[in-house]
């Protein structure tokens, strides 16, 4: 499989129409379902719609929540990736979707280390926002490790709810990041 960003472990490449299976592994998935949604089962054609919004947000914008496989199986393992925010202030929204097996494994911190490098440093993004579900304590432990820092709380209609919001700026990077 060819990718276009790697880690040592991750494989980035872009979605493609023929993606639905992968598509409907991820967000199909109900346990990963309940951090994004309070709708935790999508139909078949909600699944197809997301897959499109992704086709679509690289077509407009250049980024997209991109499919991330191991690199040693090519084994689908979620998604990673940029999505726009506030475009007039030039700030993207960075994400991770894992399938619940890559959980707590380090893959998350790997492969969103590596998309704040792509970000700032390939695709010239200055400002990324991150939020999460606020019961999912594992996200915000991720996103302070990965140098973003609290700014406030943002109500996120898909979960309906007020969700632990997140920036981070080029210039805040620690050496090393």
């Amino acid at each position: 499989m060819s990718y276009f960003l790697e880690t040592s472990r991750v494989g980035f490449r872009t979605w493609t129409e023929n993606d639905f299976v992968l598509a409907k592994e991820l967000w199909g998935n109900p346990i990963v379902m309940q951090n994004i949604s309070a709708q935790t089962k999508l139909s078949d054609s909600e699944i197809q719609e997301k897959l499109n919004s992704e086709i679509s947000n690289l077509k407009k914008f250049g980024v997209q929540y991109w499919p991330c496989f191991l690199l040693e199986s090519d084994t689908f393992i979620g998604t990673c990736g940029l999505r726009p925010y506030k475009l007039f202030d030039g700030i993207f929204e960075m994400g991770i979707h894992l399938l619940p097996e890559y959980w707590n494994k380090g893959i998350g911190y790997e492969a969103a280390s590596a998309m704040i490098e792509h970000a700032f440093n390939t695709l010239n993004i200055s400002s990324l926002f991150a939020g999460h579900n606020p019961q999912n304590l594992a996200s915000s432990i991720l996103l302070k490790k990965l140098g973003f820092r609290f700014t406030h709380y943002e109500f996120y209609p898909p979960t309906g709810l007020n969700h632990p919001s997140y920036i981070l700026n080029t210039e805040e990077l620690s050496p090393g990041k």
